[in-house]
C-alpha cells in the first residue's frame, strides 16, 4: 500500500527529476497528456500549468494516492489503472513516466509498444532511479538476506530493475524514435536530527521499502526497519548535521516517428 504523506516527505527532492526531464519535452500543443504513475498529482498538476489549453490525464494503480490526487483543485483527470495494461488514444501527444517503470519487469518492451502506439511526432518522457547499486539497496539487499527474512524477501535479491541510457536508447531508436537520453546524479542533502529517524531510512520507507513493509508482519517489519537503520547509519554518516544521500537518475526523452534516416 502507498503512502502519499510518507512518499511527500522529500517532495522537493522527489520533484527536481521530473521538472529536468519536462525541461528537454518540446510539445507547444499538445491535444492529451498522460502522466503514467501520476502518484499524489502535485506534479501532475504542473503538466496542466505547462499545457493549460491540454486534456491532461494521471493514472496510478494506487487508490491511495488517487485519491490524494482527486483532492486537488487542478483540472486534471486521475484514475487508477496499471501502466502495463495501458495504450494510448489517437490524440496522445505527451506520455510521462517518472519513478515508476522501476517496478514492471520486461518494461523495455512496454516501451516499444507505446512508441508504436503513439502518434507520429508525439513524446514519451521516462526518468527512472539508477540507484540499485548504491549502499542504501546494497544494505537494504543485506538484511533481507539474513536468515529471519530471506525466505519472505527473497525477490529482493532480483538483477537491477533498469537499464542504463544507452539501453533505452537503443530500446527507442531501433522502435524509430529520435532519443535524447542521458543520466544525472543528484546528491541532496537530508536534514539528520539526533530524536529521529536516520533520513535515508525515512527516504526509502516511501518507495523501496514499501513493498517490505506490505509483506511483514508489524513485529517483523519492526525489525527489519531497526536493522536496516543501523547499517543505513553507518553507509551514510552524519556530517555537519546532515546526510549527504547521492541518487543516480537516469533519463530518456523519445519522439515517436521520428528517428534520423
Amino acid at each position: 500500500m502507498w503512502d502519499p504523506t510518507t512518499y511527500l516527505r522529500y517532495g522537493d527532492e522527489r520533484s527536481r527529476p521530473f521538472h529536468d526531464l519536462l525541461a528537454r519535452v518540446g510539445a507547444e500543443r499538445p491535444r492529451a497528456v498522460v502522466d503514467l504513475g501520476c502518484g499524489p498529482g502535485t506534479l501532475t498538476a504542473t503538466l496542466a500549468e505547462r499545457w493549460p489549453g491540454s486534456r491532461v490525464v494521471g493514472l496510478d494503480s494506487s487508490a491511495e494516492m488517487i485519491a490524494r490526487a482527486a483532492e486537488l483543485d487542478a483540472p486534471v483527470t486521475f484514475d487508477v489503472a496499471d501502466v502495463r495494461h495501458w495504450r494510448p488514444d489517437p490524440d496522445t501527444d505527451v506520455v510521462v513516466s517518472n519513478a515508476v517503470l522501476q517496478w514492471v519487469p520486461g518494461h523495455r518492451e512496454l516501451l516499444t509498444r507505446w512508441a508504436g502506439e503513439l502518434p507520429p511526432g508525439a513524446w514519451l518522457a521516462v526518468q527512472v532511479p539508477g540507484n540499485f547499486d548504491a549502499p542504501s539497496h546494497r544494505e537494504l539487499r543485506a538484511v533481507a538476506a539474513r536468515p529471519a527474512w530471506r525466505a519472505e524477501l527473497d525477490w529482493l535479491q532480483r538483477e537491477e530493475p533498469v537499464a542504463d541510457p544507452v539501453g533505452y536508447a537503443t530500446t527507442l531508436t531501433d522502435a524509430g524514435c529520435a532519443v535524447d537520453a542521458w543520466e544525472s546524479t543528484y546528491v541532496h542533502l537530508l536534514p539528520a536530527r539526533p530524536d529521529a529517524d536516520h533520513p535515508v531510512l525515512t527516504w526509502l520507507e516511501g518507495t523501496a521499502l514499501r513493498p517490505v513493509r506490505a509483506a511483514l508482519d508489524a513485529a517483523g517489519w519492526a525489525a527489519f526497519r531497526a536493522a536496516l537503520g543501523v547499517r543505513l547509519a553507518e553507509a551514510y554518516p552524519v556530517r555537519n548535521g546532515q546526510v549527504y544521500f547521492p541518487f543516480r537518475r537516469i533519463f530518456v526523452v523519445a519522439r515517436a516517428g521520428a528517428a534520423p534516416r
